[in-house]
């Protein structure tokens, strides 16, 4: 019989061997985590290659173990902070193995940090197949910079979502890529949040996409799909859409995702804009900003800046509150600028006049200017 104290001190469980083949799941693992409304266990299972998840509030856990583990795995280990135990059932008879080891203090401060949404070490097998983690769950060297950036988009995700009440969400992924923030994402809202995730990633490359496709399949992530989609011309999910992300959609790809997330009403937009060469290629001198114009490196980055200066004001106007984040460090990324946007107010035209006699000042195009004014 397992220790009721064990279980109580306990910051992971994992229970596997069970007792019979026609068990539902292999094995299962548990890992104990502070939420935003209180101590969950957040337990995954696995069967037949997939994953599923839940979240049990820490008060429910000690009977869900005593009806889902305990009589059915020979197994089960618990871990602490500087100790595991192993209960070994055979015959009828208990064995337990207490060793001196375990999480240590800086992990277990580093579960409870304030900001904690996703961390090296959880036991994430799609992230070990995204080339994230390696398979003991540790970050792949190479893609430290990369797991910075997405953990710090998550946690600004998580801001503006701490109050969301719904059952589900419908979140469109403009340019995702290999789909690093996608696969995340989806794992915040299902796993984290315990919501109903429907999460569709658009991107041009079919391999990318196909592979994306394979790896939530296997792990049994059902409400998250990659499609192959040019999403300049294509179209696309059209109904209940909450919120549009694009993280380094490349130059107009990036005004695309925009519009057509004002053009449905999207509540929330989290945009990080990437390669913004339009205004470079037709800015012209016509003015008292001219000097800005005269050194290559110089127009290029003024040209950025104003793309997204231009991009948020035409926000505003369409009812947006904006709010433009340094998300990373420069150090980690130079593309570290990030739109958040979310629908508060009735649409305006205050900032429109303003940018189009700048854009006939200094005879420059902008495309989220044009797709709003066609």
């Amino acid at each position: 019989m397992t220790n009721v104290q064990d279980l109580q001190k306990a910051l992971k469980m994992t229970a596997s061997k069970p007792v019979s083949k026609q068990m539902g799941f292999l094995r299962i693992s548990a890992r104990k985590v502070q939420l935003k409304n209180g101590i969950f266990w957040q337990v995954e299972q696995f069967k037949n290659n997939q994953a599923f998840h839940q979240n049990i509030a820490e008060h429910d856990f000690l009977q869900w173990y005593q009806q889902n583990i305990q009589p059915n795995y020979k197994q089960v280990c618990f871990v602490g902070e500087n100790w595991s135990v192993t209960y070994l059932y055979s015959n009828g008879k208990c064995k337990r193995l207490e060793q001196n080891n375990g999480l240590s203090k800086q992990n277990l401060s580093a579960n409870r940090q304030k900001n904690y949404i996703l961390q090296e070490g959880q036991n994430i097998p799609a992230f070990v197949d995204l080339g994230v983690f390696t398979k003991d769950f540790k970050i792949v060297q190479s893609k430290y910079d990369k797991f910075k950036q997405i953990n710090r988009f998550i946690e600004i995700v998580d801001d503006a979502f701490k109050t969301y009440n719904k059952q589900s969400i419908t979140i469109l992924d403009f340019g995702c890529g290999k789909s690093y923030l996608t696969f995340f994402i989806y794992y915040y809202f299902a796993v984290v949040k315990g919501v109903q995730a429907n999460i569709i990633g658009y991107d041009l490359k079919a391999d990318v996409v196909e592979h994306c496709n394979q790896i939530a399949q296997k792990y049994g992530y059902t409400g998250l799909k990659f499609v192959v989609a040019d999403v300049t011309k294509d179209k696309l999910e059209g109904t209940n859409i909450d919120m549009v992300v694009s993280l380094h959609a490349c130059d107009v790809a990036t005004d695309y995702a925009l519009y057509y997330a004002i053009s449905k009403g999207v509540k929330h937009i989290f945009s990080v804009p990437c390669c913004q060469h339009e205004i470079n290629l037709s800015i012209q001198k016509g003015g008292e900003l001219d000097c800005l114009l005269n050194y290559g490196i110089i127009k290029e980055r003024v040209s950025a800046l104003l793309t997204d200066s231009i991009r948020a004001m035409l926000l505003e106007d369409c009812g947006y509150s904006v709010d433009v984040l340094e998300f990373v460090d420069l150090a980690h990324s130079p593309k570290n600028l990030m739109l958040r946007c979310c629908k508060t107010k009735q649409p305006t035209a205050k900032n429109t006049p303003k940018i189009k006699q700048l854009m006939q000042q200094y005879h420059f195009e902008q495309r989220l200017f044009a797709l709003l004014n066609k």
